[in-house]
């Protein structure tokens, strides 16, 4: 077991046999560079286009409904374009969802080889929630992370994947509003990741941008974001940037865009990476 799996021994489980693959489907038996990543909460298919209807609107985290499933072509459709993506905010299958599976669905429908659904809160019937991840490169190692916290639900997929000739470990999250539970996971995360060479965390962070490189624990792991970094939240009118992308110093983001995007209340963000020159010379 390498040494990155031991030290979240006890939080964590080994799912690689658990990794879905479609032979039917394109696959991208090598990371080749650059690569196209995609982060995007969900908020499990509801659209939203004003803080009025988290209240009008709030049944259909309860209820299913016939626009959800629209939404979720949609999505499915935009995610299309992209070799990684994370997702946040999912339904494993429920009452609200119509028992379908939204990973699978979209992993089906936008032709991903390779898809996990990490469980996060198991409501039974009423609601499977958590987060996601669709991928066309297939991982070398793969574990699903529950994260501490004072209430529990939070969880992080831990994904190591060929990269040319290296490896990346990219680490998909949803981390607490809460100040406390979300230094508590941050230092979980730091735990897993100190040690890397290649990394990427992305996800629905729930903080600022100053606050990760600067007052978090992972504030010396030399983690990075792009040059310019866009608010995603609300995706009627962002202004607070709450989801992001940070690379190891050896990974160059050569594009990043926040989408135009309103299928959820968050927009996606969608990033181009490769290695640096520097990491290239090293190999």
């Amino acid at each position: 077991m390498p040494a990155w799996s031991r030290r979240a021994e006890g939080r964590c489980k080994s799912v690689s046999a658990a990794i879905n693959i479609h032979s039917m489907h394109q696959v991208r038996k090598a990371a080749l560079e650059p690569l196209r990543f995609l982060t995007f909460n969900i908020q499990v298919g509801i659209k939203t286009s004003g803080y009025g209807e988290y209240l009008t609107k709030g049944w259909k985290h309860v209820l299913p409904h016939v626009d959800r499933t629209d939404n979720l072509r949609r999505i499915a459709d935009l995610v299309a374009e992209y070799d990684v993506v994370a997702l946040q905010e999912i339904d494993g299958g429920s009452i609200r969802s119509g028992f379908v599976n939204q990973v699978e669905y979209l992993a089906d429908r936008a032709q991903f080889p390779y898809w996990y659904t990490q469980l996060n809160r198991d409501l039974g019937p009423f609601a499977q929630h958590g987060n996601g991840l669709l991928s066309r490169i297939r991982p070398i190692e793969m574990e699903d992370h529950k994260l501490p916290g004072t209430i529990p639900g939070r969880g992080a997929i831990v994904v190591r994947l060929p990269w040319a000739d290296e490896q990346v470990l990219l680490v998909l999250l949803h981390l607490s509003l809460g100040d406390r539970s979300r230094q508590q996971q941050l230092e979980y995360v730091r735990g897993l990741i100190i040690n890397e060479p290649c990394v990427v965390v992305m996800g629905d962070m729930n903080s600022h941008l100053s606050e990760l490189l600067f007052n978090s624990p992972l504030a010396d792991t030399g983690l990075m974001p792009a040059e310019r970094v866009d608010p995603t939240y609300p995706s009627w009118r962002p202004s607070l940037a709450l989801d992001h992308v940070l690379v190891s110093p050896g990974i160059n983001i050569r594009e990043y865009e926040v989408l135009d995007c309103r299928l959820s209340d968050h927009r996606p963000i969608a990033v181009t990476l490769d290695l640096t020159g520097e990491k290239r010379r090293s190999q």
